[in-house]
C-alpha cells in the first residue's frame, strides 16, 4: 500500500448502458449517487417504469451492455445544462435530442429503434424521474475500483484489462491489491471532509467481458475471477456519509 492512495478518475454514466463521462471534480451528497449517474435509461419493450412512482426495476428491463454489446460502439455526449444527448458513431453524429423534452426523446428513441432492432422486445422508451438512479441495485451508491486489483486480474488473464470495463464512479490507486475485499462498514475519507462508508463488494456480470473501446466481447472475466479467487467481485459500493466536493488527485 502506498503512503498516498488517491482518486485517479471520476466517472458517471448519464444514460444506463451507454458510455462513461469523465469528470474533473464533482459535489456528492449524503445518501446519493454522483449527480446524473444513471439518471436516464432506455426501457426495452414492456413499459413498466412509472416516472410518477419510480421504483427499482431489474437491469434486464433496459438496454444494457451485459446483453447488448453494440451499445459500446456509440459515443454518447450529455450536456448538464440543456440535458441534451448527442449520439456519435464512427466520429459522426447519428442522433441528438433533449432528454427532458418529449420530442427530443422521440428522436433518440427512433434512432435506438433502428440501431437495436434485433435486440428489442418492443418500442424503446427513454425513462427518467427526478432523484432516481437506474443503478443495478436499489440503494444509491458510488462505486469504487482499486486499480491494483485490476492489475492483479491482468496478471491472471495475461492480457490488458481496461478498468472502464467495470463502469465504476471512482478509480483509486495506491492501495494494496484486494484490500477493498476486507472493507465492510469501513469509513473512507477524502478531501474537504467527504466521508464514505463501504457496503460490500460488487459482484460482476457479463458486461465486463465487453471491451468499452471496441464493443467486442473478448474476455471471460467473471469466470477468470471465479477460477482465480473463488468469487466474481471487483470493486466496492460506497455510501456517502458526509457530502462535499471530490476531485481527481484527491487523497483517500
Amino acid at each position: 500500500m502506498s503512503d498516498h492512495p488517491a482518486i485517479t478518475g471520476i466517472y458517471r454514466y448519464p444514460v444506463k448502458g451507454l458510455n462513461a463521462e469523465r469528470l474533473d471534480d464533482v459535489a456528492v451528497q449524503t445518501g446519493k449517487c454522483i449527480p446524473f449517474d444513471r439518471a436516464f435509461a432506455i426501457e426495452n419493450g414492456a413499459q413498466l417504469f412509472d416516472s410518477e412512482n419510480p421504483l427499482f426495476l431489474p437491469k434486464n428491463r433496459f438496454l444494457i451492455l451485459m446483453s447488448h454489446e453494440r451499445l459500446a460502439k456509440l459515443d454518447a455526449q450529455f450536456d448538464d445544462e440543456t440535458q441534451s444527448l448527442t449520439i456519435m458513431r464512427d466520429g459522426k453524429q447519428v442522433a441528438r435530442g433533449c432528454l427532458n423534452d418529449r420530442i427530443g426523446r422521440q428522436l433518440l428513441e427512433q434512432f435506438f429503434s433502428a440501431y437495436m432492432v434485433k435486440e428489442l422486445h418492443g418500442a424503446p422508451r427513454i425513462v427518467h424521474a427526478p432523484g432516481h438512479s437506474f443503478a443495478d441495485v436499489p440503494t444509491q451508491y458510488i462505486s469504487m475500483i482499486n486499480l491494483a486489483s485490476v492489475r492483479e486480474l491482468e496478471r491472471v488473464v495475461g492480457k490488458a484489462v481496461d478498468p472502464l470495463r467495470f463502469r465504476a464512479n471512482l478509480y483509486v490507486d495506491g492501495l494494496a491489491p484486494w484490500v477493498e475485499a476486507d472493507w465492510q462498514n469501513e469509513r473512507i475519507g477524502a478531501s474537504a471532509g467527504v466521508l464514505f462508508r463501504s457496503d460490500g463488494p460488487i459482484e460482476r456480470c457479463a458486461a465486463i467481458n465487453v471491451d468499452p473501446a471496441t464493443g467486442e466481447r473478448d474476455l471471460s472475466l467473471p469466470r477468470s475471477l471465479m477460477q482465480a479467487y473463488g468469487h466474481m467481485n471487483m470493486g466496492v459500493y460506497l455510501e456517502v456519509v458526509t457530502g462535499g466536493r471530490i476531485a481527481t488527485g484527491d487523497p483517500i
